[in-house]
């Protein structure tokens, strides 16, 4: 009897296993601070990403190589939305970062993504940002506010939100600063038509725009707080302001369903979570979201800090703002004679 009870107990045992090997998602879980990397991985991992991260991917594949993974990276980088489109035409993709949640969603349509992509502690996002006025050396004009964006005279550099993700973001976080949170529309609206009265450049990427900026045009850049980190490190003469009232841009990841080399996508995805990878992200000026890689004061929460959710959620303000026929800043483009579809 004991022995065929012991028979019975490694059955189930082995049988508990095969289950649990089978039972895999396209991401694994992250890791948290003190976590131990991913095993160790080899082969060539096509990623395709938004243009802000260059940077600060380069750093964490070196950090990565020099932990005995033995990979390849061939990096595309671009506007977010053309990155996206591209990989739901057949870019050959085995990771994709991107700006903006509907760039992730578009590919989990196409089946390019599975649709437990988010199901992460993270919400399948990397990193997190806010956007911040970039202004010249010692803000001369005195831009503190959205108020002051729309003065006469001040000239705004923002990319063209129907390439980047970032400019999306830059709209939303004046919408919403001056909507009360998109409580009162009419105000919003109203702004926004001001704001656009004074925009004078609209780059396809965010990447793009903040090189339009440090070669001299405008007076203010919308722009991710990473970016005017990037170009304070770079030696930049601009200083950057952190509105009271501003959004929390978050970047979402996922590993492609038709990975070429999923092992090794997986495994980098994985270590994007350790504290070392997080670091570097923070280190080039992005918000960590693995929580005591530093310290709170490196990235104090602005006053007014709020989401995509205090707005309504990317599905509704997509419809809202960017509908090729109805969106309320694809009429405002238009009226501008500015291109409103890729």
């Amino acid at each position: 009897m004991a022995l065929v009870l012991v028979g019975l107990a490694l059955a189930a045992a082995v049988g508990c296993s095969n289950k649990a090997e089978t039972n895999t998602t396209t991401n694994p879980p992250a890791t948290t601070p003190g976590g131990s990397a991913p095993a160790t991985v080899n082969g060539t991992i096509n990623l395709v990403a938004y243009s802000t991260p260059q940077t600060a991917y380069e750093a964490i594949e070196k950090q990565f190589k020099s932990e005995g993974n033995d990979v390849k990276i061939n990096p595309s980088y671009g506007a977010s939305g053309d990155q996206s489109r591209a990989v739901e035409q057949g870019q050959a993709a085995d990771y994709v970062a991107f700006s903006l949640e509907t760039d992730m969603t578009r590919l989990v349509k196409a089946k390019v993504v599975a649709d437990d992509w988010n199901k992460n502690q993270y919400k399948g996002m990397v990193t997190d940002s806010v956007v911040v006025f970039v202004v010249r050396k010692d803000n001369p004009k005195g831009i503190k506010t959205w108020d002051d964006l729309t003065k006469p005279g001040v000239e705004i550099v923002t990319p063209n939100p129907f390439s980047s993700g970032a400019a999306r973001w830059n709209i939303l976080a004046g919408y919403g600063a001056k909507s009360n949170k998109g409580k009162d529309q009419a105000a919003g609206t109203a702004y926004l038509k001001s704001f656009f009265d004074n925009v004078v450049v609209q780059d396809d990427s965010g990447r793009k725009a903040l090189q339009t900026f440090t070669g001299g045009k405008g007076d203010v850049l919308l722009s991710y707080e990473n970016e005017a980190i990037f170009a304070q490190q770079k030696g930049e003469q601009i200083d950057y302001v952190v509105p009271d009232d501003t959004i929390l841009i978050e970047n979402p990841v996922a590993v492609t369903t038709n990975s070429a080399n999923p092992t090794a996508a997986k495994g980098w995805l994985a270590y994007l979570y350790t504290p070392e990878a997080q670091k570097i992200f923070a280190d080039n000026g992005y918000r960590p979201v693995v929580k005591g890689v530093v310290p709170d004061s490196q990235f104090p929460t602005p006053k007014g800090l709020f989401t995509i959710v205090d707005l309504g959620g990317w599905d509704s303000v997509t419809k809202t703002f960017f509908d090729a026929n109805t969106g309320i800043v694809t009429q405002i483009e238009k009226d501008k004679g500015v291109a409103t579809s890729k």
